[in-house]
């Protein structure tokens, strides 16, 4: 958990860079996870698409790719949106947006996801934890 808080402030630091030479500046956010479209179990070898879904804040905000921490057969997911600097952003109510990771399975036993769902109000990290038996 604290590599998770390391990444987002390493990714605050880099919050104004230029995209290309118009001068379009972006910042990074990370954002809370709705929900995931995982399998019930594992084959050992085997690759597996895993969706995951977020709302979409604004018309600037645009995926970028996810936070993906591994220690052991635990995963950390969250995804990762550029924020696009411009003053015609809309802001949009619930639009669901979904991206996929392939994910490969190399060991047995089983792994347990979490993905990050936010603060809660103490400031405390929330999870959607799931674990996923490998089966051979």
């Amino acid at each position: 958990m604290k590599k998770f808080f390391v990444f987002c402030f390493a990714a605050l630091l880099f919050a104004s860079c230029s995209l290309d030479d118009d001068g379009a500046n972006y910042s990074f956010e990370i954002l809370p996870v709705d929900s995931v479209d995982i399998p019930d179990e594992f084959t050992l070898g085997e690759t597996y698409p895993i969706t995951v879904s977020y709302l979409r804040p604004s018309t600037c905000h645009a995926f970028k790719e996810f936070y993906y921490l591994k220690e052991n057969n635990e995963r950390t997911v969250a995804p990762i949106n550029y924020v696009f600097e411009s003053n015609d952003c809309n802001t949009l109510d619930d639009e669901l947006v979904e991206e996929t990771f392939n994910f490969i399975v190399t060991s047995n036993g089983s792994y347990i996801f979490k993905f990050w769902q936010g603060e809660d109000t103490d400031g405390e990290d929330q999870y959607l934890t799931i674990e996923v038996p490998v089966i051979e």
